[in-house]
């Protein structure tokens, strides 16, 4: 099967109104995008369609820019949580290290609704994150986190003393002339922007389940990433905040090949893609997730070697070092409301197919 009537299929089925993929080895890629950006007003995906990337901010973003602060020797794996985020001191965050952060080992919550906790107030993020009780003892557990995320953001950003998009901008967009296909908060009158959900169903849902007021979760709109703590961030966090194209995201993908790139040395990709989680339940890298994760959206046609990330708005990224292949898919299945439908075989499928095509 083709992977374009695969596409079109999956839109007919309802799997999301829009579709943007591209896979391939090095510079040899193919293309294909096809169905709605938005479906009121009716905007067709094209290739200049920027997606909201979600999580795919952690590894992308976070993961690499805390690699590049340990070559600068501005962090280490152990450096402690509370060396950094002052305000947490004698909290239980403030021992947990980098390294935990980057696997989620760290203890920490899946989630919460930090504007909640923070009751509005963005700058008090920092010190009701040392107020978070761990849910198990950092090391022990592999749990899936973004708060975890945010706060390596914060800590990224409280040592350059700037924002996380700014350093981004300057450590990757500007050396690798992406900033036309990557990039935070875009402007809906530049950028061709893929729709989001027009409201915050699922997060309000969460929000009431833990008893806390959902009036505190930030409001939804055009260029704002779906992830609410990243819009009470300013759009900008450590777990979510990233839009761009099928293009940037196979561009930087390509730092990840085990030759390294302009950016990342083969040494810094080879730390980041390795399992740092022997004998848990998922085998993580800084970041990343791998292939020998049982039941993770690689399937079987990628290589135990390979690594990737899924985001909650429908895109992943998958790359396998022993084909030397990128396998990027970007869909707004969140739009114009919120599906929750499993997606990791539909990500199997094409990674199937796709490298058949290879």
């Amino acid at each position: 099967m083709a992977l374009r009537p695969f596409f079109e299929s999956a839109v007919r089925c309802g799997v999301a109104p829009g579709i943007a993929a591209q896979w391939g080895r090095g510079d040899r890629s193919t293309i294909e995008v096809l169905g709605r950006a938005t479906t009121e007003p009716f905007r067709a995906v094209a290739k200049e369609t920027w997606f909201d990337l979600a999580s795919l901010t952690k590894p992308l973003v976070t993961g690499v820019l805390t690699v590049l602060a340990f070559r600068d020797g501005e962090l280490s794996p152990e450096t402690p949580v509370g060396e950094v985020l002052r305000e947490t001191s004698g909290g239980p965050i403030a021992e947990v290290t980098v390294s935990q952060l980057l696997t989620h080992t760290s203890g920490l919550p899946a989630w919460l609704p930090l504007y909640c906790l923070a009751k509005g107030r963005a700058e008090d993020v920092p010190k009701r994150l040392g107020e978070v009780a761990l849910d198990y003892p950092p090391g022990t557990q592999v749990v899936y986190s973004c708060v975890g995320f945010i706060t390596l953001g914060l800590m990224l950003s409280r040592l350059s003393d700037q924002g996380l998009d700014t350093l981004f901008a300057q450590q990757v967009l500007i050396p690798m002339s992406l900033n036309d296909d990557l990039g935070f908060c875009p402007d809906p009158s530049l950028r061709n922007l893929s729709g989001g959900a027009a409201e915050p169903r699922v997060e309000t849902e969460a929000v009431q389940a833990l008893g806390l007021d959902p009036s505190w979760i930030p409001a939804t709109g055009c260029g704002l990433p779906d992830d609410g703590n990243a819009r009470f961030l300013g759009g900008v966090a450590g777990n979510a905040g990233l839009f761009g194209t099928a293009r940037g995201i196979f561009e930087i993908a390509q730092e990840l090949l085990p030759s390294g790139g302009a950016i990342l040395t083969p040494d810094e990709v080879e730390a980041a893609t390795t399992s740092h989680t022997p004998g848990l339940q998922q085998a993580r890298g800084y970041g990343w997730q791998l292939a020998t994760s049982p039941g993770c959206s690689a399937g079987p046609a990628l290589t135990d070697r390979a690594f990737g990330h899924n985001g909650f708005t429908g895109v992943s990224l998958w790359v396998d070092p022993v084909q030397r292949a990128i396998f990027v898919l970007l869909t707004n299945r969140n739009h114009p409301s919120q599906r929750q439908m499993d997606l990791h075989p539909f990500r199997r499928r094409f990674h199937a197919l796709a490298s058949q095509a290879l």
